[in-house]
């Protein structure tokens, strides 16, 4: 890597690239004047934060991932609004009673997502119209395969949630906002899935979900053993298995992979 090459090429089309980098500028400036050598052995602890001020990202891109967060949110809210609905589908007393406030948290995180994209002067997306019968004609009518769609959605939030967090870095009030829907749409996941008599975290990528087969992409990827370039099980050695391994960790959603389980259901 030439870091001075990378320096005088940004230049070139954004002159202003020292004043964007505040008190940094002077030591980019006398980078040549000093050792190349002590330079570039501290270069990879600081670029990335350096660039990251520089270049932040764009308030487009931040409104464009608190829209992407408001369609899962719309999906969630419309798909537990509906399943309350639905005559004699929620028939026990505890069940229906927790559906009810997995429902009230998801309209709670729409009206939080639209005023925040507001207070951004962005515009929030309508509510898309969803079809869950689409692919799952009984998710109304059978409460099993209703859970196993609310246990796909909850843990596609938590993924998706994660995918995006990386996008608001440079925007610590949006960034809280997610960070806090993101909790709770973990804790969403986990009791989904032990009404289902599942254990409360995902294992690998078949995992013991039992979703149909149009659903599995919502575990693309959870058999990922390698964490920050270390194999969690090679690392820790006997006894750790890649059920844990795969456990203790999950992995993000892109944003195309997300657009992908949506489509199921638009």
């Amino acid at each position: 890597m030439n870091i001075f090459k990378i320096i005088e090429d940004i230049q070139k089309v954004d002159p202003e690239v020292y004043d964007r980098l505040d008190s940094r500028r002077q030591v980019f400036k006398n980078m040549g004047s000093i050792g190349k050598k002590t330079a570039l052995a501290a270069v990879p602890f600081a670029l990335g934060s350096v660039f990251q001020k520089a270049y932040g990202q764009s308030s487009n891109m931040v409104l464009d991932v608190l829209n992407f967060a408001l369609k899962l949110e719309y999906l969630e809210r419309n798909f537990y609004t509906q399943g309350l609905e639905a005559s004699g589908l929620i028939t026990d007393s505890a069940a229906r009673g927790a559906i009810e406030q997995i429902q009230m948290h998801e309209a709670a995180h729409v009206d939080l997502l639209k005023s925040t994209i507001e207070s951004l002067n962005g515009t929030p997306i309508d509510e898309p119209t969803f079809d869950f019968g689409k692919n799952f004609p009984n998710w109304n009518s059978d409460y099993q395969t209703f859970l196993t769609l609310a246990q796909a959605f909850e843990d596609t939030g938590v993924r998706a949630y994660k995918g995006q967090a990386a996008n608001l870095l440079n925007n610590d009030t949006v960034l809280t906002v997610a960070l806090q829907i993101h909790s709770v749409e973990a804790r969403h996941a986990a009791h989904v899935r032990r009404m289902r008599g599942n254990m409360g975290w995902i294992e690998g990528a078949g995992d013991n979900s039992n979703v149909p087969e149009g659903a599995q992409a919502v575990y693309a990827g959870e058999d990922n053993v390698m964490q920050g370039g270390v194999n969690d099980v090679k690392a820790v050695g006997a006894g750790y298995s890649v059920a844990i391994a795969t456990a203790a960790f999950d992995e993000p959603l892109s944003k195309e992979q997300v657009a992908q389980i949506v489509s199921l259901f638009e």
